[in-house]
């Protein structure tokens, strides 16, 4: 009997563990596209390409890859507490950056990016989309943190989706950071190794989601 209780408190352990550690990915969720925000006497900032960047993770069962994804332009608007802003993403700037050249690193670059033979459109197919963009249709207040919802187009399906930002203006700089927010990839038709697409395939699957951060910089232009 005490064994059938302590089974049944780890059991709940764990679930209590698998969701608090879902609910600490701000997971969002894929919607239909929305009008874009407009801002009327907004501050007007130009994204600097070089220092802004997007961080990516992705994971499978035996474990996981991170890298980066550049942010190629951009115009963020600010007035007070308001902002909108567009931003073109260079997914043909796909890199892998756990891993050493020599060491896997190119070939799982350019499976990302759909460069080898038969494989063009299990992941990002860049030369056929070569670019991402997201575009702010609204800012929002939730549990104390400013959440932003956008368009995000990838291999030209559009979905809105919401994602905890803080941003700072000083001076003539502008700075934007996301919390680490996860996607689910299939909303965008990356369907290569997606357990919730195709069957049979044990433990060979690869995670729908994938996590992001955004770290964006920007000058007033």
């Amino acid at each position: 009997m005490k064994k059938q209780i302590l089974n049944t408190l780890a059991a709940v352990a764990l679930v209590a563990g698998v969701v608090s550690c879902k609910g600490e990915k701000n997971e969002t969720e894929a919607k239909d596209a929305q009008e874009v925000a407009v801002v009327e006497n907004a501050a007007k900032f130009k994204v600097d390409a070089a220092s802004s960047t997007i961080e990516w993770v992705g994971s499978k069962p035996t474990g996981k890859h991170n890298g980066t994804i550049n942010i190629e332009n951009g115009v963020v608007n600010v007035a007070g507490d308001a902002i909108t802003g567009t931003f073109l993403i260079d997914m043909a700037s796909i890199t892998v950056t756990d891993l050493e050249a020599g060491d896997g690193k190119e070939s799982l670059e350019g499976h990302l990016k759909g460069m080898a033979e038969g494989k063009e459109d299990h992941f990002f197919n860049v030369a056929k989309y070569p670019t991402a963009a997201f575009e702010v249709t609204g800012v929002t207040e939730k549990d104390g943190k400013k959440m932003m919802q956008g368009n995000l187009t990838m291999r030209d399906q559009k979905k809105n989706i919401e994602f905890p930002v803080s941003y700072s203006v000083d001076g003539e700089n502008m700075t934007l950071t996301s919390e680490p927010f996860t996607i689910d990839r299939t909303d965008w038709g990356v369907n290569y190794g997606s357990q919730s697409v195709f069957d049979n395939l044990g433990d060979k699957f690869i995670s729908d989601d994938i996590e992001l951060t955004v770290n964006l910089k920007a000058t007033k232009a």
